[in-house]
């Protein structure tokens, strides 16, 4: 299916297609402890020689979170010290930044359900922006005000792993997550009212593991659009007392996995590389269609990887879904491998998952070691983006000579 540009209003504001996310989460854990990934990769010590290797290999395009739990030590004094090292290091390398301003975490006496925290969030967000624009008064500024509000609200609502630590509490984690969201937006707009929103939500896909029973197919399918509530109260149509409103959602992104997809009610991740393919599994490019054809508006794989040895074929299968994805017309405008580093576990931080481009083998060192497949299918995948930003210029012009 061949999809027309003419819902599009937005020109596509990043450097580059290809993009890389450094883990920033700054969450508590299932145990209660404190993680920062920022400081465990020691991405804020190896800034500038993490954004050079992106340089070399044409990556010009990142996200990165400020770290709410590091930034707001007590309520409404902000240290922005690490903030404007991101802001420099990224200056001098020629890197642009889309900025989480909650990745995962929050402080230490905050949590979704506490009666300020959409008032603190909100300030914070302000802040930010009041910073940002003191040190680049110009350009885009594209910000993720909450990572993943539909995963987060799981994990700290429904499945006790994370603050607030509830459980059977979803839905009440995700309204107040929502409302610190939309006044978030509302006081960045009106410091500065061109800042662009991109959401990062999960992309899933649930099915029933008996097609037959009509029952069990609806239920699937109840769950499954349970995904798009953040960005159906973020634009008004849900919830409308939270103010949400359209013109607040400028691009979608969109974050895939391998286990993103599973078989309701056993919840069987659907395996993505058998051949020939596993018939429950749904394709990125049928699942981003689906988004686009709901929502008009351009999008962003703003997350996707695997840890170990499936990382070649999962990066292979994803540059030929990108590719199909754009040779249709979809506005697809970005591919962030995230993280784009190594990362410890969550839980247990002395396993680290090796899901990057570059390996961290000895967390004493944090020495980055490239991890040469992953590399060949991205320098593989930058080469066809070329190839087809050049045919469709070719294309223009072809058109434009025969008018």
């Amino acid at each position: 299916m061949q999809h027309s540009s003419n819902y599009i209003s937005l020109k596509n504001p990043f450097r580059s297609f290809l993009m890389g996310g450094f883990e920033c989460a700054d969450h508590q854990n299932a145990f209660g402890e404190r993680i920062d990934l920022i400081e465990l990769t020691g991405h804020n010590r190896f800034i500038h020689e993490d954004y050079q290797r992106l340089s070399n290999i044409e990556i010009k395009t990142v996200r990165e979170g400020i770290r709410w739990s590091f930034v707001e030590k007590t309520p409404f004094n902000y240290d922005w010290t690490q903030v404007e090292e991101i802001i420099a290091a990224s200056r001098n390398n020629g890197i642009q930044v889309i900025w989480d301003i909650c990745h995962f975490g929050f402080p230490d006496d905050m949590t979704p359900l506490h009666p300020m925290f959409a008032r603190r969030f909100s300030h914070l967000c302000r802040a930010f922006v009041i910073k940002y624009r003191s040190l680049v008064p110009e350009g885009e500024l594209i910000i993720t005000p909450i990572n993943e509000v539909s995963f987060l609200s799981w994990l700290g609502g429904d499945a006790n792993g994370t603050s607030p630590y509830c459980i059977n509490q979803g839905w009440e984690v995700k309204y107040m997550l929502m409302k610190a969201y939309i006044e978030g937006i509302e006081m960045m707009k009106e410091i500065d009212p061109t800042v662009k929103i991109m959401t990062t939500e999960p992309l899933i896909n649930i099915t029933s593991q008996d097609p037959s029973n009509v029952t069990s197919v609806l239920k699937a399918n109840e769950k499954n659009q349970e995904q798009f509530q953040v960005l159906e109260i973020l634009t008004g149509k849900m919830c409308p007392e939270l103010r949400g409103k359209p013109e607040y959602l400028d691009i979608i992104g969109v974050n895939f996995y391998f286990n993103n997809q599973w078989t309701f009610p056993d919840h069987q991740f659907i395996p993505w590389n058998e051949i020939p393919s596993n018939p429950y599994w749904r394709s990125l490019h049928s699942l981003i269609e689906e988004v686009f054809v709901n929502y008009k508006k351009p999008i962003v794989l703003s997350e996707t990887s695997i840890p170990e040895d499936d990382r070649y074929g999962w990066l292979r299968m994803i540059t030929e879904e990108c590719l199909t994805i754009l040779k249709s017309g979809l506005p697809l405008y970005g591919c962030c491998i995230y993280p784009i580093i190594d990362r410890p576990d969550w839980d247990f931080p002395k396993i680290w998952h090796h899901s990057g481009l570059w390996d961290i083998p000895d967390p004493e060192t944090l020495e980055r070691k490239v991890h040469e497949e992953s590399l060949s299918v991205l320098l593989e995948f930058q080469n066809n983006i070329k190839i087809l930003n050049l045919k469709s210029l070719f294309d223009k012009t072809k058109i434009c000579n025969l008018i």
